[in-house]
């Protein structure tokens, strides 16, 4: 079974929808941010929420619901917080994970730049490759959700290869066929 990895910034929106979708189709994923914080919005753009990565998403659910319940339930941050402590505790910075991957999708140009800038820095100890895949998605709710079932056509597209790294460029060549306006990259590295 392939092993997948979704990842954006703040591992919120985009790596948490990805996630929840392909957790309901029975893949086996994790999802990271590789921000330094994690943001979410505010009561205006210059004044995001930010807290550190493992903040239980539940207390974080909490805290915005007592300090405005009208705004955050408004702007769509309580739903998206209630879908992610349904999923898991909190969340997680990609650069302090240990596990392995076969497949990491990331959701943008420089989560992308950083998660394979991570990979070279550690080494390849195990000599075991992994396809690191940038799929772009907007960062909001609907993109995300539109995000999450493109990286579910994508996953099932991987999972149903028979030899990954042989089939791997026609896989990509199909998809970014069928989301002609999705920018696609792709890069090899090793754990």
């Amino acid at each position: 079974m392939v092993r997948f990895a979704v990842i954006c910034a703040s591992n919120q929106n985009r790596s948490m929808e990805a996630h929840n979708v392909l957790l309901r189709n029975n893949f086996t994923v994790s999802s990271y941010g590789t921000g330094t914080m994690v943001r979410l919005p505010g009561p205006t753009a210059d004044r995001p929420n930010i807290y550190n990565f493992g903040k239980p998403y539940d207390d974080v659910y909490r805290e915005l619901k007592d300090r405005d319940e009208q705004l955050y339930s408004s702007n769509g941050l309580l739903a998206m917080l209630d879908r992610n402590r349904k999923i898991k505790h909190s969340p997680e910075k990609w650069q302090e994970n240990t596990q392995e991957f076969d497949v990491i999708i990331t959701c943008e140009e420089r989560c992308f730049d950083a998660v394979c800038e991570d990979l070279i820095t550690r080494g390849e100890f195990h000599n075991n490759p992994v396809h690191v895949i940038n799929v772009d998605i907007k960062d909001n709710y609907e993109e995300a959700m539109v995000g999450g079932r493109m990286i579910l056509n994508l996953a099932q597209s991987i999972d149903a290869s028979k030899d990954l790294d042989q089939e791997i460029q026609p896989i990509l060549d199909k998809f970014q066929q069928r989301y002609p306006s999705t920018p696609v990259l792709h890069s090899v590295s090793f754990f």
